[in-house]
């Protein structure tokens, strides 16, 4: 069998050094893949024309007034300031729940677990989980978060933002881990070995060696998981996240237990509004949020590329 293929390989090779005609088929594929690549950045490049032409007069006009300003059912002096506050606290509660634990998950399971059934089993639902629809957070967020802070007497009936970070953290905990695994699993075992050779123990091993060499692979897959749930509109739907106007008094604790909305739930707002100037609103909202994410994605190349080089 083995022979079989290596005589195929062998005259394939030899027709085409011998100029038997061009492989057709390989240009084919790769005028596919061209053609795939070319329609994909086609449709971007449309959508991303349309919003900027909708958005860019929004911000000629009102400049950093659209960004500072209020929530609001008049389209002349709406703005977005609650929903980009919104946002940077979910951000910060989602980074300070989700990162420890899923790099420490990711780290037990990579070099603490034993290679079993039950291991891998676990890996398999993470897997798995991270498949799920991410409105079915929402139904957890909605069935466990929030009844929990309605339990425990919280204003609003629960519904905060502390239950849709934590609904958040576990949209894309199981990403986060997946991608720190995997940032583990890169990492050489020659390196593991030489550090136990020189007498090191696993915990010496894990902290001085491992973890360093896969910490660009780590903040890449953490950083992108994190931009993702700042694009997410469905969970919070369901987690407590206010469509429309509100106000409330201030404060630390007003913000963590009141009511709050976040950039993407304002731009799902926006759109099913009738009026035509709250299209260009949105327009404007949805050029702030691909700002937002860009950055967090120029922030993730810049970091792996920074620790790559050392």
């Amino acid at each position: 069998m083995a022979s079989s293929s290596t005589s195929v390989t062998t005259v394939a090779v030899r027709r085409t050094l011998a100029g038997h005609g061009p492989d057709w088929r390989g240009i084919v594929f790769g005028l596919l893949l061209l053609g795939s690549l070319v329609a994909t950045l086609g449709i971007l490049v449309t959508l991303l024309a349309d919003q900027l032409v909708r958005g860019i007069p929004v911000y000629q006009e009102r400049g950093l007034d659209f960004l500072t300003s209020r929530l609001s059912s008049n389209p002349a002096t709406a703005g977005i300031g609650q929903g980009i506050v919104g946002s940077i606290i979910m951000g910060i509660l989602v980074a300070i729940l989700c990162f420890p634990l899923g790099i420490l998950t990711a780290v037990y399971l990579e070099e603490y677990a034993p290679d079993n059934r039950v291991t891998r089993f676990i890996n398999v639902n993470i897997r798995n989980l991270a498949g799920v629809p991410s409105i079915v957070y929402g139904l957890l967020g909605l069935t466990v978060f929030v009844a929990f802070f309605a339990f425990l007497g919280f204003p609003n009936n629960g519904r905060n933002i502390i239950a849709g970070a934590l609904t958040l953290t576990a949209l894309i905990l199981p990403i986060v881990i997946i991608t720190s695994a995997e940032a583990l699993r890169a990492v050489p075992r020659s390196l593991r070995e030489g550090g136990y050779g020189v007498g090191a123990s696993r915990w010496q091993v894990t902290r001085k060696l491992v973890l360093p060499a896969a910490r660009s692979g780590i903040l890449t897959g953490t950083i992108l998981a994190l931009a993702r749930a700042l694009g997410e509109t469905a969970p919070l739907l369901l987690a407590g996240a206010i469509l429309g106007t509100f106000s409330s008094p201030g404060g630390l604790e007003s913000i963590l237990t009141g009511p709050y909305t976040v950039l993407p739930m304002t731009v799902y707002d926006w759109s099913r509004k009738p009026q035509e100037e709250f299209r260009e609103l949105t327009s404007a909202a949805i050029i702030a949020l691909l700002l937002i994410t860009v950055s967090f994605n120029a922030l993730a190349v810049l970091l792996r590329n920074r620790y790559q080089k050392q």
